[in-house]
């Protein structure tokens, strides 16, 4: 099937033609009569009259008794051969016009046409060329056209050689018996406010002459229409007058008032329109993306200034004034700051971008007033976040500030680069997840997984947690403040009124003295090294299987040399991530042994039996019950001292204005 013509393939057609058009030679040559003149051309250029295009320079004249002879002057080419410019070959395209319908001129076919002008110099004749398709003026229609006009002592050879040339200019072939009173008259009538110009043409009388362009455009000027003159109503006027009806030859140019300044925003202004999110087809009610986050030198809005107006003017040449634009002011808020091409607004910090009361601001706050639930969806915020309510069960709230909660989380994923906040409690049911780039501060903290770069404090109570501190772990402030069961890892420091269950109950683990991230990517790797190891060794088994296999037989199967080959590779790569992760393990255990921070254990209350407390790498399960006891690390031994209090300036301190 042929392939559709694409546009690369038209672009090249038309630099063929151009090229084409580029090699042409053309020359001069001159005749006594049109016809010799093109006889001249054919015999330098090597072509029939047939193939010439010429244009004529000059015309010549027969002159009288050998006076005044005047010869024909032209310039010609060979008209392009079809065979010069390889069109592309049917058999390989099918042109389709919508391709081309934008790369070629659409040309409308018009036939030539014959027209008479009777002036004071007499009777005058121009032969239009055709236009496309459409068909040459014969001779004879040209004569026609005279004899209407009563024209009748005309030179018939040359009426034959401007059929021909057909080169659209006047000349005159003929005479006739002229009546100035009878010529063709012309009124002018300006109407509409001066905004335009109408003729009325009346018919001459027989001998009498028509009008020329020239002497409707002195018509026009002396009625004062001096402006938006149209040429082409004129000329045509010339060609083929039209008589006794009122035809628009002026037109005014109305006033252009400018276009007010305006502001393009680079953001939804209207929340209405922000959308839900679709994942896999279906939409993520938890996604409801109202927060538009913005970065610092986020361009926010850009002022489209005033544009000045562009004045009128009648056809009598009177200006009309026009109005230009009227200005704005820029609308800069809060944290927003105009660029060095005094346009385009910027954002100043990280946050929210909105448009209240006229003004672009980014806000560094967002407050949730109510609970993060299908109504709000989850959250994300370039800056900090407030949550007036609570985090229902499923949802998650991230940002790159701080996060302030005045209610309950619960099974929630809950994320801020600073502090998180938490007024009442965290009930992670088992799962979600809490992550600070500071520290967790909670009322009371349940079944959660926490980690903090700093600390982990809370007021009241830690149960069944998961939690990792790079600093210290506190349970501080209640009557009966306690931690009991989970495993709590912090590097400084882990402190509470009471530690474990009297009853015993789920088991309750400290570690403190090491770094509890480094600490756990280091079990994480151990676990690794010794996956890998067992992997390593099962293939080791399969490969010396088959070697033997092969030292006996000689010689091993297609399938099983091919199997040999896959664990040969497969141990190669297994080898080399083991040493990867074994210089990994090595460096951390490096890091972990040469920490200088001793950490310890602090209970203020009683601390139960069948707690388990690591110190670097020391462990001891607590037998009997101490009160207000410090355990610490003293010659690779745990030992106890008497209670030691935790920082009470960075207790007091709080949480601080999370804004």
């Amino acid at each position: 099937m042929a392939s559709r013509i694409g546009m690369e393939a038209v672009r090249e057609l038309m630099r063929r033609y151009l090229d084409e058009d580029g090699e042409k030679r053309t020359i001069e040559a001159d005749g006594l009569t049109l016809e010799e003149a093109l006889e001249s051309a054919s015999v330098q250029l090597e072509c029939s009259i047939g193939r010439l295009e010429y244009e004529i320079q000059e015309r010549g004249a027969a002159g009288f008794a050998g006076f005044g002879k005047k010869k024909w002057k032209i310039t010609a080419h060979e008209t392009a051969s079809k065979k010069k410019v390889e069109a592309v070959k049917t058999e390989d395209f099918s042109l389709d016009l919508d391709d081309v319908a934008d790369a070629l001129p659409i040309i409308k076919d018009k036939d030539g046409q014959a027209y008479v002008r009777l002036a004071n110099e007499g009777a005058l004749l121009k032969i239009a060329p055709p236009v496309g398709r459409g068909k040459k003026v014969t001779e004879k229609r040209a004569v026609e056209k005279l004899h209407m006009r009563a024209v009748h002592d005309f030179d018939e050879a040359y009426v034959r050689e401007m059929v021909k040339a057909a080169n659209g200019e006047w000349a005159r072939v003929g005479s006739f018996i002229a009546n100035p009173a009878a010529d063709a008259l012309l009124t002018v009538d300006v109407g509409a406010q001066d905004m335009e110009a109408r003729v009325i043409l009346t018919p001459p009388q027989p001998g009498g002459s028509d009008l020329s362009g020239d002497t409707i455009r002195a018509y026009l000027r002396n009625s004062k229409v001096v402006f938006g003159v149209l040429e082409d109503a004129i000329q045509e006027l010339e060609d083929a007058p039209r008589y006794k009806e009122p035809v628009l030859v002026a037109a005014g140019q109305k006033p252009q008032n400018g276009q007010d300044a305006s502001i393009q925003f680079f953001f939804e202004t209207d929340k209405t329109k922000l959308h839900l999110e679709e994942k896999n087809g279906k939409v993520d009610y938890k996604e409801l993306q109202l927060v538009q986050n913005v970065m610092e030198g986020q361009p926010l809005a850009k002022k489209m200034p005033a544009k000045q107006g562009v004045a009128g003017r009648t056809v009598t040449g009177k200006v009309l004034a026009a109005k230009n634009g009227k200005d704005i002011p820029m609308p800069v808020g809060k944290n927003v700051k105009v660029s060095n091409d005094g346009l385009t607004m910027l954002a100043e910090v990280n946050g929210e971008a909105n448009f209240l009361n006229n003004k672009i601001n980014v806000e560094t706050v967002y407050t949730i007033n109510g609970d993060i639930d299908l109504k709000t969806g989850n959250k994300f915020f370039l800056g900090t976040i407030i949550v007036l309510g609570n985090v229902a069960d499923g949802f998650s709230v991230k940002a790159t500030g701080n996060i302030e909660i005045k209610g309950n989380v619960g099974k929630a994923e809950i994320s801020a680069e600073g502090d998180i906040v938490v007024h009442q409690g965290i009930t992670g049911k088992g799962g979600g997840s809490i992550t600070a780039g500071k520290n967790v501060w909670a009322k009371f903290i349940e079944n959660a997984n926490v980690v903090a770069s700093d600390s982990v404090i809370a007021t009241q109570s830690i149960v069944n947690s998961e939690i990792v501190a790079d600093k210290r772990i506190i349970c501080f402030g209640g009557k009966n403040s306690t931690i009991v069961g989970g495993r709590y890892r912090a590097c400084e420091e882990i402190s509470s009124k009471i530690i474990g269950s009297p009853t015993g109950g789920a088991e309750t683990l400290l570690e403190v003295g090491t770094d509890p991230k480094s600490k756990s990517r280091l079990d994480e790797l151990d676990a690794k090294i010794k996956q890998f190891e067992k992997v390593i060794d099962e293939l080791e088994k399969n490969i010396s299987v088959l070697n033997d296999m092969k030292k006996q037989r000689k010689t091993l199967t297609e399938e099983k040399e091919a199997l040999l080959g896959d664990f040969m590779l497969k141990k190669q790569d297994a080898d080399a991530e083991l040493e990867a992760m074994r210089a990994e393990y090595n460096s951390i255990l490096s890091y972990l042994n040469n920490l200088k921070v001793k950490g310890k254990v602090s209970v203020s209350g009683k601390i139960y039996p069948g707690t388990k407390i690591t110190i670097k790498d020391i462990r001891e399960e607590i037998k009997n019950e101490h009160k207000a006891i410090t355990f610490f690390l003293e010659n690779m031994m745990i030992k106890t001292t008497k209670y030691q209090e935790p920082d009470e300036d960075f207790l007091k301190k709080g949480p601080g204005d999370v804004h």
